[in-house]
Order: structure tokens, then C-alpha cells, then sequence
């Protein structure tokens, strides 16, 4: 797991199409290549939007979204995409689900959680919980430490 956390910060007046490349990029869900065209941004609003929708008509369904619809909306082909949905996946902003429509089995994915906030604090839970072992990590690390140190001192 990588995690990619940016430092960026949204301006007072800035636009919902920016909080949303700024939230991304804090997230590190923005291509990472300097010639990256990906407008992950606009999938993000429409996966909300689905999701409100989705809430306010009581049909679930509606907020799931193929694959080749999350591309055409990144702008970005089916294949590269999921490249990019492996990182969200990851942070556990998206879900992967399954629907019956017209006889056919749809597979997509929808935001994981009522809305973007929702989704959004399944990532902090992930990152705390990579945070947490980190820091067993470092006392466990510590504590070798003092006790190479002892063993040292006692052999000599």
C-alpha cells in the first residue's frame, strides 16, 4: 500500500470543480504523472451526485457506476482506469457492487459511504490504521535497539 498525501490547500473562493482536484490531491487520488489528463475531479462529482440521487429515490442501484462510465467521465480509457480505481479501492472511498438490471448482471462501483464525507472518513480510518502499526513499528524498533545496546555493554 502507498499512500500519496499532498499538502495542497483550496482558496476562499474556490470553485467545487477545485475542492475537488484540492481533496485528491491532499488524498493522493490525482494522476501522478506531470502529463497526466485524468479529470478525477469530475468522476468524484459524479459519483456524489449518483449517490445523492441514488439516497433521495431509495434506489441503490443508481449509484453504482461501470467502469467505462467512471473512464468516459475521467476522460481516460476503461484500462487506465483501473489503474487509478486501485488507489481509491485502497483508501476504501469506493466500494465494488454488483446489480440486476434487465435481466443482466451489472458490476461497478459507488462512493462507500451516504456521501463524500462518508466515503472520505473510511480513508481516515485506513490511514490511522497504517499510522497505528507504524508507530508499534517504531516502538518495537526502539525497544531492539536499547536491547543491542545492553547486550553490547554486558559482553564487554
Amino acid at each position: 500500500m502507498k499512500f500519496v498525501l499532498e499538502g495542497n490547500e483550496a482558496l476562499p473562493d474556490a470553485s467545487t470543480e477545485e475542492l475537488a482536484r484540492v481533496l485528491l490531491a491532499r488524498f493522493g487520488l490525482l494522476p501522478r504523472k506531470k502529463d497526466g489528463a485524468a479529470k478525477m475531479h469530475s468522476l468524484l462529482l459524479e459519483l456524489y451526485e449518483r449517490k445523492k440521487i441514488a439516497n433521495r429515490d431509495r434506489k441503490p442501484e443508481a449509484a453504482v457506476m461501470p467502469v467505462e462510465d467512471m473512464g468516459g467521465f475521467a476522460g481516460i480509457a476503461r484500462q487506465t482506469m483501473y489503474e487509478y480505481l486501485h488507489r481509491w479501492l485502497e483508501l476504501s472511498i469506493l466500494k465494488k457492487t454488483s446489480f440486476v438490471a434487465n435481466g443482466k448482471v451489472i458490476i461497478g462501483y459507488e462512493l462507500n459511504g451516504t456521501n463524500l464525507e462518508g466515503a472520505f472518513r473510511k480513508a481516515e480510518g485506513i490511514l490511522q490504521t497504517h499510522l497505528a502499526e507504524s508507530f508499534r513499528i517504531v516502538e518495537r524498533l526502539q525497544s531492539e535497539i536499547k536491547r543491542d545496546k545492553l547486550k553490547d555493554s554486558a559482553s564487554k
